[in-house]
């Protein structure tokens, strides 16, 4: 299925949206399953390809003929898919053990406070990607945004906030890696979204399963249809359905772009954070959430308008149809 820029960016959104509930309902885990991050993280990953493979079935038995095979889309991808599932784990294990030491506000607003920098920094590098004055402004409002509404929480801060700030940003670099290989995969690799994000969660299950089996792998289950709940909301809402809608809108929606959009994330973490875990939050919120949604709609005007003349030749309309991204006129032709 062809998309829209603007069915990207919404797809983006919903993606982020998603994930803003994953660092509160992993904090209810290590309460109820009395288990670490990283065995957090693997049965997140394990619950969410076991979704996916099920899914992917489906589809196979519905539309045979059309069906993408996942070995053909890992062969023809080997190194992008590897690189892709272990940036996943890194991200999302570091990620929690950031919530863990450092509070659900302070680790998400972090991550996605340094993630936007070093997105903006490696589309420019490695995919040619111009933000341009415009770009480097919202991507600065909102990390002014985030620091702000990390300067807003009151009584978020976990046991070790030093360390926790440094899982955050070593969950940050995975993420930004995630996100321009994504980028990448989305212009130029085999397969779709959906077949790209099986195989990079099969990687990733892999590759925590030693890890875990370290840290104790089983949680206990004293409390088990709490636990058995959690851990599949985990997998099925913020991994195997928000991946599969990222990494879609990747495919028509620049990096840089992308990543900002994505602040929605904080954005739901500290409204969970206020309803749930009782965080107070003082006025720089609001000056913070301004600076973040107006950033995130400046690079969606800006770059929907930017598009446009791309869209009139048959070159762009072409690799419109092929699910690759439209040129755009100020890039390089890394494109």
């Amino acid at each position: 299925m062809d998309l829209s820029f603007r069915q990207g960016v919404f797809y983006v959104a919903i993606a982020a949206t998603a994930w803003g509930t994953g660092g509160a309902v992993a904090a209810e885990l290590y309460d109820v399953g009395n288990i670490g991050p990283v065995s957090v993280s693997f049965w997140r990953f394990l619950t969410g390809l076991g979704l996916l493979l099920t899914a992917h079935l489906v589809r196979r038995a519905r539309r045979p003929h059309t069906a993408v095979s996942l070995h053909a889309t890992f062969l023809a991808n080997k190194r992008r898919l590897l690189i892709t599932g272990f940036g996943l784990a890194v991200y999302q294990t570091a990620y929690f053990a950031a919530v863990q030491q450092a509070g659900l506000s302070v680790a998400t607003v972090v991550t996605l406070g340094s993630g936007p920098v070093l997105v903006s920094v490696g589309a420019r590098l490695l995919l040619g990607e111009r933000a341009g004055a415009a770009g480097a402004a919202a991507v600065a409002s909102s990390v002014v945004g985030l620091v702000l509404l990390m300067g807003g929480a009151d009584g978020s801060t976990g046991p070790a906030p030093s360390l926790g700030i440094g899982y955050a940003l070593l969950s940050a670099a995975g993420y930004a890696s995630v996100t321009l290989l994504g980028r990448a995969s989305g212009r130029k690799s085999s397969g779709g979204a959906f077949e790209s994000t099986v195989t990079g969660f099969a990687v990733g299950t892999v590759g925590l399963l030693p890890l875990a089996l370290l840290e104790g792998l089983l949680p206990e289950m004293e409390q088990a249809v709490s636990t058995v709940a959690l851990i599949g909301y985990l997998g099925a809402i913020p991994a195997a359905l928000a991946y599969t809608l990222f990494f879609a809108g990747l495919s028509v929606v620049r990096a840089s772009t992308a990543s900002v959009v994505a602040l929605v994330e904080p954005l739901t973490a500290a409204v969970i954070g206020i309803a749930v875990f009782g965080e107070r939050l003082n006025a720089l919120v609001g000056t913070g959430t301004v600076l973040l949604m107006g950033a995130v709609l400046f690079l969606v005007i800006g770059e929907g308008q930017g598009r446009a003349p791309a869209r009139e030749t048959p070159e762009a309309e072409a690799g419109c149809g092929r699910g690759d991204a439209p040129t755009y006129p100020a890039r390089s032709t890394k494109d």
